[in-house]
């Protein structure tokens, strides 16, 4: 074997491992989100109620909508959540994930740069907060930007193992 014939060897090797942790990579990041809105839609949809009440709380939206944006984003996120855990139109799952993600992180920038004291209400719950809202608002939007990381790295490239996706996109012929 001469030194071209390893070199060729061990950049195939080199390539092998590299895909298959990016796979990994790839698909921790596709049930990540999937647990993740799944949690928080099955949360609120418990009290549509009070995750229109939450929504009211920001003061973005007129107080009549809330309650509709606050009943629809649950199920909205269950949707979502149900396409990347079956790996169904992910890249558009993934994109869906990152608008709801965009809009998520400035509505709690735009209460901390208000300067609200309101729980977040991503996973159920809410309401007006005493105190320490500020790191509440850090820690919040630290994983909202992690969580849009990881819809990136899915729209960017979407195929992953045990995913629905390759059967449908590439059927056997």
């Amino acid at each position: 074997m001469d030194a071209s014939t390893t070199d060729v060897t061990t950049t195939a090797a080199v390539r092998a491992t590299t895909g298959h942790w990016a796979g990994a990579a790839r698909l921790a990041a596709r049930l990540l989100l999937a647990a993740v809105l799944a949690y928080a839609g099955l949360v609120k949809i418990g009290d549509l109620t009070e995750a229109g009440r939450t929504v009211a709380l920001y003061r973005i939206v007129p107080a009549d909508s809330a309650q509709l944006v606050g009943g629809t984003l649950p199920f909205v996120e269950v949707a979502l959540a149900l396409l990347l855990a079956a790996g169904l139109a992910t890249r558009a799952a993934a994109a869906g994930a990152a608008v709801l993600l965009v809009a998520y992180a400035a509505a709690i920038a735009s209460v901390w740069a208000r300067g609200m004291s309101i729980d977040c209400g991503c996973f159920g719950g809410g309401g007006t907060l005493s105190g320490g809202a500020a790191r509440g608002y850090a820690l919040d939007l630290a994983r909202d930007l992690l969580l849009l990381g990881a819809a990136a790295l899915l729209i960017r490239n979407p195929r992953t193992r045990y995913a629905l996706d390759g059967w449908v996109l590439d059927p056997k012929e």
